[in-house]
């Protein structure tokens, strides 16, 4: 995002930024030709939102590099956000059958751990040892997912 000075069309300069503890954040940015001022002021949630994203307000301190928020997700090591870490798991965990293991697997990659996580909940939930095509149909409708 970069704010742009109205009355000169110049790109404004990042010139401060300010976390007063309530969880808002304020950040100001001059236009250099004419130095009009303009701050930024974000409410707790919007706060939260663009930390979460891991988004720097105030620009970076390096030069940036070539791919550098590819690198970064992939420098987690993680490539999907929804993959069981095992921590969830207990030993109460339904087994998969073959036939659900192959209809699970296609499902796109980016989604599979969120899609496997609901319908192991489900299984847990509704004591079904073992998840199937049939059980994955009955939760499909139970909690209204026909559509996706």
């Amino acid at each position: 995002m970069k704010f742009l000075c109205v009355e000169c069309d110049r790109q404004m300069a990042f010139e401060e930024r300010q976390l007063p503890g309530d969880g808002t954040l304020a950040a100001a940015f001059r236009c250099p030709q004419c130095g009009r001022v303009v701050a930024m002021l974000t409410n707790p949630m919007e706060t939260q939102l663009v930390a979460s994203l891991g988004v720097k307000i105030g620009g970076a301190t390096v030069s940036p590099q070539p791919l550098e928020t590819i690198r970064a997700a992939v420098a987690t090591g993680k490539d999907d956000a929804f993959v069981e870490d095992g921590k969830r798991e207990t030993g109460d965990a339904p087994a998969w059958s073959a036939e659900a293991q192959e209809r699970l697997a296609r499902v796109p990659g980016f989604v599979r751990g969120m899609v496997k996580r609901i319908y192991a909940d489900y299984a847990r939930d509704h004591g079904v040892a073992e998840i199937t095509p049939a059980v994955m149909d009955t939760a499909r409708s139970e909690l209204g997912l026909e559509g996706m």
